[in-house]
């Protein structure tokens, strides 16, 4: 006999996770250097600044002896400091060696790259306009390298506004943690005024930046609310939830861990979209999946955006050490 009652369906709660997501080669680089660091030399390793921009990242370490410092002389004269992979001015450098201190660099070679090239339109004497975002440690530590030369910009707007010496003799580099779409609509802005804009051989935005981006994006086409695990500091993290909205989901949530998350966002949500930040340990993503699973959210599906096997090897003076205390 046939039900009286009509057939209803009950929508499957899923939740799409973005790959690549979590650490990138620089930000895994950056604390393996500490972690190094601490086994060789033993407790305290000072390091000037958040070596990566997760706060749990940076719990952990303390925990095993790490030494968080916001400048230099903070740290006691002779001892050992890290800096950190967002990159120093030169002058940093010179405090350092004016202390005596030991050093070890775990800037990002991407970051690095940025450097070089400032140098170089420096010597060539350009004006270089910076794409990037006011106080941010990076952008600080690029500015240093060329104080003189450079114009920071951040948008459009600053785009228009921007005075330089010579309209013929510009160049734009950028923080490498922006918003893709963002900055190139800033360089089509900046190449407006500037025809003859030069600009970096490759593109600063790093390719893990690039990644999680194109990533979130695929699955925020599909999902209700985004969830962007990643530390109010971290530049891409806060992008990540900006991609997010700007690629169709209905509302996006930066988190640095399972217990921010407000259980009303759920309401009405079928499916959630889950990614996180480049300096985010996996550990966090799993707490996620944990809470969600216990809310019904238990079909679980990786939207994959591209392969990473990227590597970077550690800080030269690093390597040597460990050489010669025969743990390379």
């Amino acid at each position: 006999m046939a039900s009286m009652y009509p057939a209803t369906s009950v929508p499957i709660k899923r939740v799409l996770v973005a790959k690549p997501r979590g650490y990138c080669a620089g930000v895994d680089r950056a604390v393996i250097t500490v972690e190094k660091a601490l086994e060789l030399y033993g407790a305290p390793v000072y390091v000037r600044k958040q070596i990566v921009h997760n706060i749990h990242v940076v719990r952990a370490l303390e925990d095993k002896g790490a030494v968080f410092v916001e400048e230099t002389e903070e740290v006691p004269e002779g001892a050992l400091v890290v800096f950190s992979a967002h990159g120093v001015a030169p002058v940093v450098h010179e405090e350092a060696a004016a202390r005596s201190l030991k050093t070890i660099d775990a800037t990002c070679p991407l970051v690095t790259k940025v450097h070089l090239e400032a140098r170089r339109f420096a010597k060539e004497d350009y004006d270089i306009v910076l794409i990037g975002h006011e106080g941010h440690e990076e952008v600080i530590g690029t500015t240093g390298q060329a104080p003189a030369n450079i114009h920071l910009v951040d948008g459009v707007e600053e785009a228009a506004t921007v005075e330089v010496r010579d309209p013929a003799r510009v160049a734009y580099l950028s923080q490498t943690t922006l918003s893709v779409d963002e900055t190139n609509v800033t360089v089509d802005a900046l190449r407006e005024r500037f025809p003859l804009l030069a600009g970096p051989p490759s593109a600063d935005i790093c390719y893990a930046t690039q990644n999680r981006q194109v990533a979130v994006k695929q699955i925020s086409e599909a999902a209700d609310l985004v969830l962007v695990v990643g530390s109010t500091n971290s530049s891409n993290s806060v992008r990540l939830v900006e991609v997010a909205l700007g690629a169709g989901a209905a509302t996006s949530y930066l988190v640095d861990d399972a217990s921010e998350i407000d259980e009303a966002w759920l309401d009405g949500v079928t499916t959630v979209g889950l990614t996180s930040g480049a300096s985010v340990p996996e550990e966090l993503v799993e707490g996620v999946l944990t809470w969600l699973a216990a809310r019904g959210y238990d079909t679980v599906e990786e939207v994959t955006a591209a392969e990473e096997s990227l590597l970077f090897a550690l800080p030269p003076e690093l390597r040597r050490d460990l050489k010669a205390a025969g743990r390379s």
